[in-house]
């Protein structure tokens, strides 16, 4: 059971200013003349955290992490406006020239899995490499499996409240429901729907669940960007052409070298689409871990992923 890399300081901390309305924060930690690889986080509208650093051998690695829009430290925050799949794209592209590499290793779980692939696709000559944990490709079928019924019936206690915050006549259409207060003008609103909107996914991350990570998502500051910019997305359907875009398109990375990491009792992102992504896909190496959920610091899921990096950084 590999253990996370020892706490780290990023040797650098900038910003990019990508368009008129949003600046992106990022940091480097690790080695600066190493292999880059860029960290995608989760959400969307998750942000990075110190213990992001920590999958990574820093001798070995050059680590660059980054807020999506909206999110973090970027700025402006909670912001909805040129906030896309599309916008994240060119962002990570603008990225990767400010800082004047070639050719990366993208590491996304979640919806960083989703954004990894896009980023790929649309830029498949310099991705060197994919480490994806948690597949999420943004279809109708697995945004109504969790936010609509399916997940539901395995944690009936969580989704008790988290149905509670819409009336009655609107849950037909739950995440619909929610955007409306997540878009509202009063504050209160707002805040309500944010903090029940997030602490459902938090409640339901881990095989275990644990308080304190569902006290990290019922924050006031990290439920609204991530119960704003998550509902956003999920309205407009990823703004993906197609439910299924990622997948109609995935023989443009078929020769990157891809590792999938995906804990079997994932609710949040069930093995499903890890599974239907590996069989279109199948060059890819498919790790199901047995005994773990949906989150990233699962210790098996952690441990896999350390032992993909460290893999990734010997090809």
């Amino acid at each position: 059971m590999r253990e996370f890399y020892p706490e780290i300081e990023p040797y650098k901390t900038s910003t990019l200013k990508v368009d008129a309305t949003h600046t992106l924060h990022y940091e480097e930690a690790g080695n600066p003349q190493g292999r880059p690889i860029v960290f995608v986080h989760g959400g969307p509208g998750g942000g990075i955290d110190p213990s992001h650093r920590r999958y990574f051998d820093p001798k070995v690695w050059r680590i660059i992490l980054f807020d999506q829009r909206g999110c973090g430290k970027s700025k402006p925050f909670s912001e909805l406006k040129d906030n896309s799949t599309w916008h994240l794209v060119a962002d990570m592209e603008m990225l990767r020239e400010e800082l004047k590499i070639d050719k990366w290793t993208v590491f996304g779980g979640s919806w960083g899995s989703t954004l990894a692939l896009a980023y790929a696709i649309s830029h498949p000559a310099q991705v060197k490499g994919l480490i994806l944990r948690g597949i999420f490709l943004l279809r109708e079928k697995e945004i109504r499996w969790f936010y609509q019924e399916g997940a539901s019936f395995i944690y009936p206690e969580p989704w008790a409240k988290y149905l509670a915050a819409i009336p009655e006549n609107e849950r037909g259409d739950l995440v619909s429901a929610y955007y409306k207060r997540l878009t509202s003008t009063d504050k209160e609103t707002r805040t309500q729907a944010a903090k029940a909107w997030s602490i459902w996914e938090g409640s339901t991350s881990k095989l275990f669940t644990d308080p304190k990570f569902i006290e990290h998502f019922a924050g006031d500051e990290f439920a609204d960007a991530f119960a704003r910019i998550e509902c956003h997305y999920f309205v407009n359907k990823g703004f993906f052409k197609t439910d299924n875009w990622l997948i109609e398109n995935v023989d443009k990375i078929r020769h990157i070298p891809t590792w999938i990491v995906q804990g079997r009792y994932d609710v949040v992102c069930p093995a499903t689409s890890a599974y239907e992504l590996n069989q279109a896909f199948p060059e890819s190496k498919l790790f199901i871990i047995p005994d773990a959920g949906h989150s990233a610091t699962e210790p098996s899921i952690r441990s896999k992923l350390i032992e993909a990096t460290d893999h990734f950084a010997t090809v």
